[in-house]
């Protein structure tokens, strides 16, 4: 499938890849802003704007955004991370323009005042929802704790204080300086024809006035250490977090930290699975990578009853410290890298994952990769590249944290949230 490039002259970069076989187009706009690029006093802006983004521009009411949508009969919606804001939709090929001219055209909203009070009711509703839900509240705090004095430890929600203190004219700054098109992405896979894709891209947005958006603070993170213990009574199941320090995004050992966190806490088949699921001491375990900007982290979890917390804390802790000592054996390196292929070749096969894959890894490393350099890449990692990365990144020197409703854990009293 051949792969496609091109800068319009405000520094708005197009990347695509072309497969006219595929039934259909996917097309996204791909913002390097989130939670990680605000300050204290705007935490919350990145996600609460991409709400705005469907409130209506000088072309269109939020009524006209959804029925434009609806009329092509797109599939679309939008995201917010701790790096990037994503606005996305995927769409019949002959559609692909009239996609095109909703999303540049939401993405320059008119931000009134009215809408931004109105919406604001909605962030902080969704804020307490959220609160509501123990898993997602877990991974919030934990998050914060681990990277404490890390910009990638800010809630990508913000909070109730931070969102109720907010004004209509610090989001509009912040837009201002974050959507520059030097920051934004544009990508597309699937049944399109790539010179026609740069004009309508071209048509669309070539007025926008550049700018520069940098991204400060690209530092590794460790984490600060310890046990954590967070007391919530009404949660009925303790949820525990470890997490370790990882290779950053743009790191050739993030092929080896992708491999190892499957082998070691895969939903079926690993070692957590067996320590923990299988043997029914815990309801989920989980061992995952995730790559971020400049610092990337390992983590792993579990969630149980409050009577086998202390008991599932050892059994954790010795199968990491297992791994780090003897790492994994061949068999299970082949296990992972097999599920590791069947999930890029399966994401593959829609232009939506390719979409999203590609401006993945343009937006972290400037590169593009194909399906079968992504399977060459994955694998080539063999049990001396895991090693280097135990090495670089033990995975047993973690940050431990406990959500729920036990109150004290190992001697540490627990700090209600």
């Amino acid at each position: 499938m051949p792969f496609h490039t091109h800068t319009l002259p405000n520094g708005l970069q197009l990347i695509g890849e072309t497969s006219p076989s595929a039934r259909s187009a996917a097309l996204g706009f791909f913002v390097r802003t989130g939670s990680r690029d605000e300050t204290p006093d705007v935490a919350g802006v990145s996600h609460f704007l991409e709400h705005m983004m469907f409130k209506g521009t000088p072309r269109r009411t939020a009524l006209d955004v959804n029925l434009d949508f609806d009329r092509i009969g797109a599939s679309y919606n939008a995201y917010t991370s701790e790096e990037n804001t994503v606005y996305y939709a995927a769409v019949l090929p002959e559609y692909l323009p009239r996609a095109v001219d909703i999303l540049a055209d939401i993405l320059r909203p008119s931000l009134r005042t009215e809408d931004f009070d109105t919406e604001k009711q909605v962030i902080l509703e969704e804020i307490g929802m959220y609160e509501d839900q123990p898993g997602w509240a877990a991974g919030d705090h934990a998050r914060r704790i681990y990277y404490a004095g890390h910009p990638l430890g800010n809630s990508v929600l913000g909070s109730k204080e931070s969102v109720t203190a907010l004004a209509r004219d610090q989001m509009h700054a912040y837009f201002a300086r974050r959507y520059s098109p030097t920051n934004i992405v544009v990508s597309a896979a699937g049944n399109f024809e790539w010179d026609g894709f740069v004009q309508l891209i071209a048509a669309a947005c070539s007025k926008w006035e550049p700018g520069e958006a940098g991204r400060t603070n690209r530092t590794e993170w460790g984490g600060v250490g310890g046990l954590h213990v967070l007391t919530r009574e009404k949660v009925q199941q303790e949820h525990v977090m470890f997490m370790a320090g990882g290779p950053p995004a743009d790191s050739p050992l993030r092929y080896a930290a992708d491999t190892l966190a499957l082998a070691v806490g895969d939903d079926s088949g690993s070692r957590l699975y067996w320590a923990l699921v299988d043997p029914g001491l815990a309801e989920s375990a989980d061992c995952s990578y995730h790559e971020n900007d400049g610092s990337g982290c390992a983590y792993a979890s579990y969630s149980c009853e409050p009577d086998q917390v202390a008991g599932n804390l050892e059994i954790v802790r010795k199968v990491l410290a297992d791994v780090q000592r003897g790492s994994i054996t061949e068999d299970e390196l082949r296990q992972a890298k097999s599920k590791i292929a069947s999930r890029v070749v399966r994401g593959s096969e829609r232009p939506m994952g390719r979409m999203q894959a590609i401006a993945s890894a343009w937006t972290y490393t400037g590169e593009y990769r194909d399906v079968d350099t992504e399977l060459a890449n994955f694998d080539a990692v063999t049990l001396a590249d895991v090693r280097a990365y135990l090495d670089r990144y033990p995975i047993d020197k973690t940050t431990v944290i406990a959500f729920g409703p036990v109150a004290k854990l190992e001697g540490v009293e627990g700090k209600v949230v």
